[in-house]
């Protein structure tokens, strides 16, 4: 019962990062992160987790003598994540990703839940950090 309770405890914290706060000075101009983006985050990052209990024949616990092999897990399938989500999310947005955009791609992949939020801060906090945005010439279709 202590089980359940914690892990009740768990998701309700985790569900109240995705709430949004409310801003009583006026409207800020911060940069925020599509939301088709936000669901190819949590989405691979769902996949990397399914990876990494396939690897260890989806048990909780490692055996005794496989320490390098759990930490090998744990960096190949956080380094998978990080790949497949920036790939993923061009093709799901139609066009290249901003500097932003695959930063907080990648720290949802290094820190589940939070990684994201809080590489977003701090590009909020240092807006000196994103370069220009990279144009994309559209070619016409001939009919």
């Amino acid at each position: 019962m202590k089980r359940f309770a914690a892990l009740a405890a768990a998701l309700i914290a985790a569900t109240t990062l995705t709430l949004q706060t409310a801003e009583a000075g006026g409207r800020h101009h911060r940069k925020h992160i599509d939301n088709r983006l936000k669901v190819v985050s949590v989405a691979s990052g769902a996949a990397a987790t399914v990876g990494y209990f396939a690897i260890n024949d989806w048990r909780w616990k490692w055996g005794n003598n496989v320490i390098p092999g759990q930490w090998g897990a744990i960096a190949g399938t956080t380094l998978g994540c990080a790949a497949v989500s920036t790939m993923v999310g061009t093709v799901v947005v139609n066009r290249p990703l901003t500097q932003r955009e695959g930063h907080v791609m990648i720290g949802s992949c290094v820190i589940p839940i939070i990684g994201g939020y809080l590489v977003n801060a701090a590009y909020n906090a240092h807006p000196e950090w994103e370069g220009e945005p990279v144009r994309v010439k559209h070619v016409r279709k001939r009919k």
